[in-house]
């Protein structure tokens, strides 16, 4: 993170976004980053992971890195364990929301079917203590171009009730991508929140892949991303 802009003081962030936006791979390396704090605005640091609707790529998967880094995760009954998923959330995963000492990361479930989970703990989402994000992937066919894009988010917000208030720029081909490829997106976002009044919260990279000083063109928040979630065997 290259600007102090990219800091919120909202306790509760919700990372949306589609089936390979990329939303998991964020909510995950925001926390690592703000972990290695020394000066935070809150004394602890969670991730709720609300995907109980696609079984892969889950945040909770990397509870052992995370809890490690002091990052307490919050999901399903089954923590880990995905040979034996469920549908169904843990009892605990409100304690977070409650703690007003608790910055919460909110890993929602894929584009608007799995958004609906947010909608039981509405109480807790007031526009005081949280900011809602979407990530945009315009290497995807469901947000391939600002207009499915826009819809897309707009349908987020219809079933949540909730206002995205920034979107963020993760266009990507996972291995593949390229500077060019992250510019793109970055110039399809900005045409996103001229015509949606949002705002475009930061750009992010894989910092294996990309190095920061081949997007020196963007101005705003930098975002590095690490490969948390990939598993090798998608690269045999």
């Amino acid at each position: 993170m290259n600007n102090d802009t990219f800091q919120v003081k909202k306790r509760i962030m919700i990372v949306t976004g589609h089936y390979g936006s990329g939303k998991t791979e964020f909510a995950v390396s925001y926390a690592m980053r703000l972990s290695q704090q020394k000066e935070r605005l809150y004394p602890r640091l969670s991730v709720v992971d609300l995907d109980i609707v696609n079984p892969y790529f889950r945040s909770r998967e990397r509870m052992g890195m995370l809890e490690k880094a002091g990052v307490k995760v919050y999901g399903g009954i089954y923590k880990t364990e995905i040979t034996a998923e469920l549908p169904e959330l843990a009892a605990d995963i409100r304690a977070p929301l409650e703690d007003k000492g608790c910055r919460v990361i909110i890993d929602a479930g894929g584009n608007d079917s799995g958004a609906k989970v947010l909608n039981q703990f509405g109480k807790y989402f007031t526009p005081k203590e949280t900011v809602v994000l979407a990530m945009l992937n315009f290497s995807r066919y469901e947000t391939r171009d600002v207009k499915s894009a826009i819809g897309h988010v707009r349908a987020i917000e219809e079933v949540t009730g909730l206002t995205v208030e920034g979107v963020v720029n993760n266009t990507h081909l996972l291995r593949e991508t390229t500077a060019d490829i992250i510019l793109r997106g970055h110039r399809l976002c900005e045409e996103f929140c001229r015509q949606t009044g949002k705002v475009l919260w930061c750009d992010c990279y894989p910092e294996q892949l990309v190095a920061a000083d081949a997007l020196k063109e963007l101005t705003g928040c930098l975002m590095p991303l690490g490969l948390f979630m990939r598993p090798s065997w998608l690269d045999k």
